[in-house]
């Protein structure tokens, strides 16, 4: 594991790793790195409100989009702002321009996290069957396209779709993160990953199908569109 933190840390250079990423496509080693460097309390919070988002996501999902933009544009910012060293300045002017143009473009915003969503849902899965890397971005353009336009036809099952899978994701990384500060685990865990490739994907698939259903009974709630 020493190994793959030295090998994310050359990579990156300086600044956060999830800058870099926005330049290169993480691998496991590179969740697994972010996991262990996360503080304790960020990884506590990454599994409350990812229980928040499986459990409610479609109920309160206007304010969950808003937080979406607003970190979106918020790390835009960092990452524009990292070369000049005028991170927060510009992180701060990201995220409340993303908040404020969200508000009144709610279902475009959703259709946009749709894309996004499936932009890294078809990536994922085209590396993750051992593809060209060099042609992800074709199964990265299939899900964007495929869940932005579905967003508009299916709104309601869409959000509940989206929120569910954005939290599992966020109460897994959470949960590893927290379960890494143990070095022996932590190393358990990676080896677990090498051997078994589809592990944290039906990992995060599990909770994500849980959170849909338990929306579908208990998600009337919310206004419908």
């Amino acid at each position: 594991m020493d190994d793959t933190a030295d090998q994310t840390s050359t990579a990156a250079g300086h600044g956060p790793a999830w800058v870099h990423w926005l330049t290169h496509w993480p691998a496991q080693h590179d969740l697994l790195t972010m996991c262990r460097d996360m503080a304790p309390a960020v990884a506590a919070l990454l599994v409350l409100m990812g229980l928040i988002y499986l459990l409610f996501g479609y109920n309160i999902y206007k304010g969950l989009v808003i937080l979406n933009a607003a970190v979106m544009g918020a790390t835009l910012g960092a990452a524009l702002g990292a070369s000049s060293h005028i991170e927060v300045p510009l992180a701060v002017v990201g995220g409340a321009a993303a908040a404020a143009i969200t508000w009144p473009l709610m279902r475009w915003a959703v259709a946009v996290m749709g894309g996004i969503l499936g932009a890294l849902l078809g990536a994922s899965i085209w590396r993750l069957f051992n593809l060209d890397p060099t042609f992800a971005w074709a199964g990265a353009a299939t899900g964007l396209v495929t869940l932005g336009l579905l967003s508009f036809i299916l709104f309601r099952g869409c959000v509940m779709m989206f929120t569910s899978l954005q939290g599992s994701v966020m109460l897994i990384m959470g949960i590893i993160s927290l379960f890494s500060k143990h070095e022996t685990i932590l190393q358990t865990i990676s080896d677990n990953m090498k051997l078994r490739p589809l592990l944290l994907p039906i990992t995060i698939f599990i909770p994500a199908i849980a959170g849909l259903i338990y929306q579908q009974h208990n998600g009337g709630a919310a206004e419908k569109h």
